[in-house]
Order: C-alpha cells, then structure tokens, then sequence
C-alpha cells in the first residue's frame, strides 16, 4: 500500500498511553506491601504516595520487583484503542515512532527492552522505530501523544505539539488532551490537516 503521509512522524509513549502501567503496577503493589488490592486507590498522582510510597527509593525498589519479577512491562493490559487506532493511523500513511523511557534504573536494560519488545509484538501493534530514552523531544516528531506531566510541560515548552493522554496524574494539564484513543484519532487528524496546509 502507498504511504500518503510518511512525513508526519506519531512520537508515541508506551506506559499510560498505550499500556495500562498503573493498573498492573497497583496488583504488584499489592503483593509488594502485602495488602488487599482495594487499599490501594485507582486514582493515583504521579510518585504514587497513595500506595504509601515515600520517595525515589521506595518506587525504585517496588519498580525492579515489578519488571525483573513480575514481568511488569509484558504482562500489563493494552488500554482498549491502543491497536485498532494505532493501526489504522499506520494504514494511513503516519510513522509510528515508540518512546519511552524504561531505562533509568541500572543493570536490567536488556530485560526492560525484551519485554517491551514482547509486548508490542504479542500486542499487534504497528510502529516503525522503537526509542529507549528521556529526552523525548530528540526523536524528531511532529505529534506527541503523551501522559507524563513533566515530559508533556518540556515538550510544550519547546514549541511541539503533544496530546495529553489523560489519566489521574496529569488533571491540571491543558488541551489537548484525550480520555480515549478515538479522541487521539480526531486529534491528530486535526493536526494533519493543519500541517499539510503549511506545506501546501
């Protein structure tokens, strides 16, 4: 099939905007501080101080049990959408371009990038690069979808367009913002079209 649109770059992150990281992380919470799973609140703020976790340390050490013993990052639940729209925009002619930073705690790299791989491949869902780091606005795309607040605050502030992908840590971000992936669709549909009236 001819790609139509090859020059409009999806930077797509991974946790929380296509894989459900809170959700499963709340199971292995649960077992980590061995509580019933309904103590633990669906509606979290980023750093999880809801669960009872108290700092860097206490999500470093919950987040190193998760991924080398839990299988975090291969056994988390695709967000309903996630597939469907993703191919689809693929179908259309979008580069999809994966990124996430799953490398910052040392020594298990090789099993965070397996599992992410895993995943995807288990998963279906389309893409054409698959980038491992922080500085997200590096990687060169026209359209963010994003759920982090510091990285949707960066990478607004550098002038990029980025779909806030809403969940329960990012309430105060402003549009754009969507609940579902539909929503996503219609705005980076909108966004094309504004694009390629700057080209025409």
């Amino acid at each position: 099939m001819k790609r139509k649109h090859e020059e409009i770059v999806l930077g797509v992150d991974l946790d929380g905007v296509c894989a459900d990281m809170y959700g499963r992380l709340r199971e292995i919470a649960a077992e980590w501080f061995e509580r019933p799973i309904d103590e633990l609140p669906k509606e979290v703020t980023y750093g999880l101080k809801e669960w009872g976790l108290k700092g860097e340390d206490d999500y470093q050490s919950l987040h190193r049990f998760a991924v080398t013993q839990r299988d975090l990052f291969k056994s988390e639940k695709m967000i309903p959408g996630t597939r469907k729209y993703l191919r689809k925009l693929s179908d259309e002619g979008f580069r999809i371009r994966i990124i996430t930073h799953r490398l910052y705690i040392h020594y298990f790299h090789a099993i965070a990038v397996q599992q992410t791989v895993d995943w995807l491949d288990e998963n279906g869902i389309p893409y054409w690069d698959l980038c491992f780091m922080r500085e997200k606005d590096q990687v060169g795309a026209h359209i963010y979808i994003e759920d982090t607040p510091k990285n949707i605050e960066l990478l607004r502030n550098r002038g990029l367009y980025t779909i806030c992908f809403a969940n329960s840590t990012n309430t105060y971000i402003e549009e754009p913002r969507a609940k579902t992936w539909g929503q996503v669709y219609k705005l980076i549909k909108q966004r094309e079209e504004y694009l390629r009236s700057k080209t025409e």
